[in-house]
């Protein structure tokens, strides 16, 4: 898949999360990717700019049969991220991609365990989101976050798992002396124990993990140690 530059316009914006926003944009004619990849975004003519520029990578959070292009991000206090928040709908942005290997496995009878850190959540959703039209892939996803407000696309994938037979969703809460809303779930890190309680057998599962750099050697250590997983992929995320 050939990476090319693209524009498009920004269709609707929404709050994810505290502190996270969603952004949707129109999917350019001929645009195609593979769920899991990034795309650059540039913004033109921004009101305002800092050394970084006016370009950043994100992460499609959109599968790839969908008719529009999604990503989520922190709104951190940096210049492109109060202009992207600020960005008026219908406003034309420019595209460059798709890039990235972070995909999902050729071999779908393979088993697919993921493990998501915050905003890591990007990639998983488009990922899961696209593998759930094959039932015999089976997936499992561990999904850490401080707290359920701060938990992206936590309602639509306990939706997902409702509706979908081959999709175990199991979101833990870290913060639990602070949680501002009921929480009947897991809470604290995702652990060996966490991960034995839901796991049964499966031979050859392909392990992903995205988040801060944190998050992901943390989990790269636990895979290592338990010795889950035939086959382990990684993508970090970094000043998100």
């Amino acid at each position: 898949m050939i990476a090319t530059e693209y524009k498009t316009r920004l269709k609707h914006k929404e709050k994810c999360g505290d502190g996270a926003v969603t952004f949707y944009f129109d999917k350019p004619p001929g645009f195609q990717f593979e769920a899991g990849q990034y795309v650059d975004l540039t913004l033109i003519d921004p009101p305002e700019t800092d050394p970084d520029g006016s370009i950043r990578s994100f992460s499609l959070a959109s599968a790839p049969a969908d008719e529009h292009l999604q990503i989520v991000t922190r709104i951190r206090d940096t210049a492109f991220k109060r202009s992207l928040q600020q960005l008026p709908i219908h406003t034309e942005v420019e595209l460059d991609g798709p890039f990235g290997s972070f995909t999902l496995h050729a071999n779908r009878s393979k088993p697919a365990i993921f493990l998501a850190g915050g905003i890591g959540i990007a990639p998983f959703s488009s990922m899961i989101r696209h593998a759930t039209r094959n039932p015999e892939t089976h997936l499992y996803l561990f999904y850490s976050n401080h707290c359920p407000a701060s938990a992206a696309f936590l309602e639509s994938l306990q939706e997902l798992e409702k509706k979908t037979l081959n999709f175990r969703f199991i979101p833990t809460m870290t913060g639990k002396d602070s949680l501002r809303q009921p929480w009947k779930g897991e809470t604290g890190s995702i652990s060996k124990e966490m991960l034995s309680k839901y796991l049964p057998r499966l031979p050859g599962a392909i392990c992903y993990v995205a988040g801060s750099p944190h998050f992901v050697d943390a989990m790269l250590k636990l895979l290592t140690f338990t010795g889950v997983g035939e086959e382990v992929r990684c993508e970090q995320f970094v000043g998100y």
